[in-house]
C-alpha cells in the first residue's frame, strides 16, 4: 500500500510539473499580455501542486530523497505523467484545449481526493480544488472564444481537438497503483465529458468524428513519447550540470 500511494503521488505531481514547464515557454510570448500574465499565473500553480506532490512523495520514499530529487534526478521511464501533460504546444489554441482537458479532469480528480483518507492528499486536493476551477473557467472561456470566433480560429481548434482527444482516454484508465488504492479514475469520466461536451458544443464543435478513436496509454506506467525526453532535457540541465545546485 506505501509504494502505491508513492506512485500514485508521483503520478500527480509528474503530470502538473510537466503541464507547467510544457506552459511556462509562454511565458513573455502570449497572445497579449493580460493573457501571458494569466498563463504564466496557471504555470506557477501547478509547479506549485507538483512542490507539495513531490514533498509528500519524499516524505513516503524517505531516505535521501527530496522535492528537487524528484523532479531532477528521475530518468524518462521513472516519470508517470499522463500523457496528454506532455503533448507539444503548438499554437495558442492546441495550449488551451491542453489546458481545459487536463483541468476539467483535475477538478473532478480533485474534488474526488478532497474524500480520501489519506489527509495529506486530501489537504493538497483541497487547496489545489481552487486553482483547477480558475483554470477550467479561464481555459473554457478561450475554447469558446476560439470555437465560436473566426474561420481561422475555428479550424486551428479543431485540429487540436483532432491532436489531443487520443491522449484522453489514458486518464481513466486506471494503473496498478490506482487499483492497489482502491481507486478508479473511470468513475471520473461521465462528468467530465458531460462538462468538456458541452463546452465544445457551445463552441461549435462535435466530438461525434473522435468517438472511436485509438486511445493512448502508457505515460502513468512510465512509457512515454519521445517529447518528455526533451522537456526533461530542459527541465534537468541546470541540475544535472551543477548537481546540488542550490538558489
Amino acid at each position: 500500500m506505501q509504494q502505491a500511494l508513492l506512485d500514485y503521488t508521483l503520478y500527480l505531481a509528474d503530470s502538473a510539473l510537466i503541464l507547467g514547464q510544457r506552459n511556462s515557454a509562454w511565458c513573455g510570448h502570449g497572445p497579449v499580455l493580460e493573457q501571458d500574465i494569466a498563463i504564466t499565473n496557471i504555470t506557477l500553480d501547478l509547479i506549485g501542486q507538483s512542490r507539495s506532490l513531490y514533498q509528500y512523495a519524499a516524505q513516503l520514499n524517505g531516505g535521501d530523497a527530496t522535492e528537487d530529487t524528484l523532479a531532477y534526478l528521475r530518468s524518462e521511464r521513472e516519470y508517470k505523467n499522463c500523457l496528454l501533460a506532455e503533448r507539444p504546444n503548438g499554437d495558442w489554441a492546441q495550449t488551451i484545449l491542453r489546458q481545459f482537458l487536463f483541468s476539467c479532469f483535475q477538478r473532478e480528480l480533485y474534488t474526488q481526493l478532497t474524500k480520501e483518507k489519506d489527509t495529506t492528499l486530501a489537504a493538497i486536493a483541497t487547496k489545489s480544488l481552487k486553482e483547477v476551477t480558475y483554470h477550467c473557467r479561464w481555459s473554457g472561456e478561450w475554447v469558446l472564444r476560439l470555437g465560436d470566433g473566426t474561420a481561422e480560429s475555428h479550424t486551428r481548434l479543431v485540429t487540436a481537438l483532432e491532436n489531443l482527444w487520443p491522449y484522453t482516454g489514458e486518464l481513466f484508465k486506471a494503473a496498478d497503483y490506482e487499483l492497489a488504492m482502491g481507486l478508479d479514475p473511470a468513475a471520473l469520466q461521465t462528468n467530465w465529458l458531460a462538462a468538456v461536451q458541452s463546452t465544445l458544443e457551445e463552441a461549435t464543435l462535435s466530438l461525434a468524428s473522435l468517438a472511436s478513436c485509438f486511445m493512448h496509454v502508457g505515460g502513468k506506467k512510465g512509457v512515454h513519447t519521445e517529447e518528455l525526453g526533451y522537456i526533461l532535457t530542459d527541465l534537468q540541465y541546470m541540475q544535472r550540470a551543477y548537481p546540488g545546485c542550490d538558489w
